[in-house]
């Protein structure tokens, strides 16, 4: 470089001068050698850096090489564009907020989604951003345009939240604040002054810390007593990615030991190994090992893909322009490709004179040259402090529950924002909404998800969230004339396989009910972690139940003292009994106007398609579980035993006169009999590796194709007036003749007997 100072890598000049080594970093030695073999501090820097506030400044400050940087830009730029159609709900915005009766479940009360054309444009600005992050194009007004149209769609919807979502959000806010489009990037083409620039260390710091903070809090909110003991997440060792370890456990040891004993200590222990350069490695093959097991696993988009594309960060910042120097490229070797100051950083005073010496005699430029500060200035000492206040921040957040009591219910916070992945897995036995119109008297039952997008459950596990909906509902009913109305929920939900409980007081007015996000819910009822020890016995009486009949299903049920559970006994359920496991209650039978007391160890059996009461009756709450014999499926099963006999015995010749057939004549189930012994005989194609991948791509293809069509009529609907919801009908049309035309192709089978 000429007209400046060259701040060079680790090389030789042409007079045989080792060049000074002005590239720092955490993970990089500071005593001029840059290679991960030379001596250097353990921790990567020098505890008297952090002796003082200035020491830290400069610390956080360091030029560093912007290599990595500048991968991890591209990468999560990337992701995003092909996230943003797919999880974010660009491909499903017209479900999504197309409807304007549809309850949505913002952070805050006076957020509201657009019109839906308009949300077709903040999906559009949104992917812009992202691509602009990838090209680092525009970098940072990509990154504003990323930013408030991600947080704006984020903020909209509570239901949708999760931690990896959360998670984007911060990353792009951290990318706002660095100088990511230092390296690689169309900035750095357009404008070369920028082109390979060194980065401060704080832009490293705060993407490592964040990452380092996922996984080590995600590891403290393991320690809870249900993941340890193996109740959070059951039998996702059916899953082909847990095959090898079938060799030698057992699906219940492959739960208890692989996914939550080796989860737990993963979360606790890679941010630490990632750190290290000796340990680095092995993190690195766990980390990778994890996230594709969990892409495998779950639904939850480019997460695993993402947090895959951060564990370079914690490699040396220079491994990119290393890996590139082992290819033939022309131009030379990239590792000694000049670094340009950047007045983000803070140089040694001494590096720099040297670097001047040796620069000056090849300075033949008249441009001016680019003085690198070797002093704090208010701009480093201001995003030092950004840098530990956020921070802060993020250590603070996952554990400000006790602030926020208004969003814990049986869980501390709203889901997405404290780690807790997957500590909690829920299970919904029953949700049942009641209005009461006070004008006239009128009593009612509504379906709980008549307004709620792609009838999502969430909402019901959250106090706030059932506030909001609650006052959504009331506006509803006010087009049915109903303007004075009482609203009454009872949700009854199992945390972490523990009895079936409610959730809320179902008493309780909910629409009048008070709410504030700093008071505690007075409304909801508390999970009664005093019953977890049934759960090892509970999961022995259900285990005996299916294993003495194939049509058997058990429910357990735990109700507070005073209250009252209604229920139903569907038709096919002809064998239903309550048995009483603790605690009293008195059995209401409704039709016979008989009541029953149970006490512990008694049984009562209940009479199918019928109405009956459960009162708890005693101090402490009840226990009881429901056992349900589905039989009519047993009486169809036997029937069709039957039917397979009579067939054989009229094909071998043992029943000459038929008389086992007749037995079925006007047999309402008889075409069933048919079509079940049909199928039996036809066993679907096993699909090959290519029609998976070919499945995969298009219905991900279909999802692009069908955002950019809707934001091109979104943009025509704008631009020049043409009819937005002629657009909709048009492709709902298309859409509906697609799949009828897909189900009439008859799938691939083979059949175990010629045509």
């Amino acid at each position: 470089m000429t007209g400046g100072y060259s701040l060079r890598h680790r090389g030789r000049t042409s007079k045989g001068l080792r060049e000074p080594v002005l590239q720092t970093d955490p993970l990089t030695p500071s005593n001029g050698n840059d290679g991960p073999g030379n001596h250097h501090p353990v921790l990567g820097f020098n505890l008297c850096e952090l002796t003082s506030f200035v020491s830290v400044v400069k610390l956080l400050c360091r030029p560093t090489d912007s290599a990595s940087l500048g991968v991890t830009r591209f990468m999560f730029g990337l992701l995003m564009v092909i996230d943003i159609p797919q999880e974010r709900g660009m491909g499903v915005a017209d479900v999504r907020w197309g409807d304007p009766s549809t309850c949505h479940f913002p952070l805050f009360d006076w957020l509201r989604p657009l019109p839906l054309v308009w949300m077709y444009v903040v999906y559009l600005v949104m992917l812009l951003g992202a691509i602009g992050i990838m090209l680092g194009l525009l970098y940072r007004l990509s990154c504003v345009m990323f930013l408030v149209t991600y947080w704006y769609v984020f903020l909209l919807d509570k239901t949708s939240w999760n931690n990896h979502s959360y998670l984007y959000g911060l990353i792009a806010l951290i990318l706002l604040l660095c100088d990511a489009n230092r390296c690689w990037s169309l900035d750095g083409w357009l404008r070369p002054q920028i082109r390979h620039c060194h980065v401060p260390l704080w832009n490293y710091t705060l993407l490592r810390s964040q990452v380092f903070l996922v996984y080590f809090i995600a590891g403290l909110k393991k320690l809870d007593m249900d993941w340890i003991s193996g109740y959070s997440m059951q039998y996702l060792s059916s899953k082909w990615v847990f095959d090898p370890f079938r060799l030698f456990l057992t699906d219940d040891q492959i739960d208890l030991y692989i996914v939550h004993i080796c989860g737990l200590m993963l979360d606790m222990f890679i941010g630490f190994f990632l750190f290290f350069d000796k340990t680095r490695p092995v993190a690195l093959f766990f980390g990778s090992s994890f996230h594709f097991m969990n892409s495998q696993l779950f639904n939850i988009g480019m997460f695993s893909y993402t947090m895959l594309a951060t564990l370079p960060l914690f490699c040396y910042p220079d491994w990119p322009r290393r890996v590139l120097q082992l290819l033939p490229l022309p131009g030379g070797p990239t590792t000694r490709q000049e670094l340009q100051p950047n007045s983000h950083c803070v140089y040694v005073k001494e590096l720099v004179k040297s670097s001047k010496q040796i620069d000056k005699p090849q300075s033949v430029s008249s441009s001016p040259q680019v003085v690198p500060p070797t002093a704090a200035t208010f701009h480093h000492k201001l995003f030092s402090c950004v840098t530990l206040f956020y921070l802060s921040t993020q250590v603070f957040l996952p554990y400000s529950h006790c602030i926020t009591k208004g969003y814990n219910t049986w869980t501390d916070g709203l889901y997405g924002y404290s780690w807790d992945m997957m500590v909690h897995s829920w299970k919904t036995q029953h949700v049942r909404l009641t209005y009461m119109d006070l004008d006239t008297g009128e009593q009612g039952y509504l379906d709980p998800y008549a307004w709620v997008p792609g009838k999502s459950s969430r909402w019901s596990s959250h106090a706030d969230m059932v506030k909001q909906y609650m006052t959504c509902i009331a506006d509803r009913l006010v087009e049915y004339n109903i303007t004075n109305v009482e609203l009454y929920i009872d949700v009854w939900r199992s945390l972490n396989d523990r009895f079936q409980q409610r959730v809320f007081n179902p008493n309780i007015d909910l629409l009048r009910a008070p709410w504030g996000p700093f008071s505690k819910v007075s409304f909801a009822f508390p999970l009664l972690v005093d019953l977890s020890d049934w759960r090892q016995k509970l999961s022995e009486i259900q285990a005996e139940l299916h294993s003495s009949s194939n049509y058997t299903d058990v429910v357990f049920v735990a109700d507070f003292p005073g209250l009252t559970l209604e229920n139903y006994i569907q038709p096919d359920l002809g064998n239903t009994s309550i048995t009483l496991l603790k605690g009293e209650v008195i059995v209401e039978i409704v039709d016979r106007k008989r009541n029953y007391t149970l006490t512990e160890g008694q049984q009562l059996q209940l009479p199918a398609d019928a109405f009956h009461n459960v009162h708890t009756v005693s101090s402490e709450p009840s226990c009881y579980m429901y056992i349900f014999i589905n039989t009519t499926k047993e009486l169809f099963i036997h029937k069709l035993e039957e039917y397979r006999h009579a067939i054989n015995a009229s094909i071998n010749g043992t029943d000459t006169t038929g008389e086992l057939m007749k037995q079925f004549d006007g047999d309402p189930y008889l075409q069933h009999y048919r079509d079940h012994l049909a199928g039996e005989g036809i066993t679907k194609k096993e699909k090959t590796l290519w029609q998976i991948a070919t499945h995969f791509f298009n219905h991900r293809y279909k999802k692009f194709t069908r955002s950019f069509l809707f934001v091109q009529a979104a943009i025509k609907s704008i631009v020049f007036g043409e009819s937005f919801e002629d657009f909709r009908e048009s492709l709902y049309s298309f859409e509906v003749n697609q799949k009828h035309l897909e189900e009439s192709v008859p799938e691939p089978h083979t059949t175990d007997t010629p045509p």
